[in-house]
Order: C-alpha cells, then structure tokens, then sequence
C-alpha cells in the first residue's frame, strides 16, 4: 500500500512537522504512521486534517500523474491519467 500523505501535505503547503501537531502528535509517530502499517483511524484523521477523502490519501498503480514544464523549468502537476 502507497499512500500520498506527504505529497498532499506538499501541495496543500503543510509541513509534516505542522500536521503532526495539529493531529496532537509528534512528528516521530506521525512518520511511523506514513511509513507502517497505519489504522484506518489513523488515516481518518489525516484525510480529516487534510481536508480530502480518505481514499485520496491512497496511491493507485492505475493513475498516472500529468505534469506540464513551466518556463523556468520546473514541473507542475496539472492532473491525472486513469488507465
């Protein structure tokens, strides 16, 4: 199982470090969390934090991101392609 907690966190401009303490832990459980095997609470809560539906916190092998280039060479993520 893949989850996009810290890619979500990322384009919602929350550090994990701030999303820890708004879910009333540390930043060392939060990691266990994302990295382990986490509780379907667990991920509840994030989704919750993160203002999305817990199923977007989840990773599809089907999904492939659709970036564009910016003209000072970086990437933007601007959808994605459902196989």
């Amino acid at each position: 199982m893949t989850l996009r907690i810290k890619e979500i966190a990322k384009s919602k401009d929350i550090s994990l470090e701030a999303l820890a303490n708004h879910l009333e832990m540390n930043r060392v459980s939060l990691s266990r969390i994302i990295n382990g095997n986490p509780t379907i609470e667990s991920l509840q809560k994030i989704a919750t934090a993160l203002e999305v539906p817990l199923k977007d916190l989840f990773k599809s092998d089907q999904e492939k991101p659709i970036y564009i280039k910016r003209k000072d060479g970086t990437f933007e993520q601007i959808g994605v392609l459902h196989k």
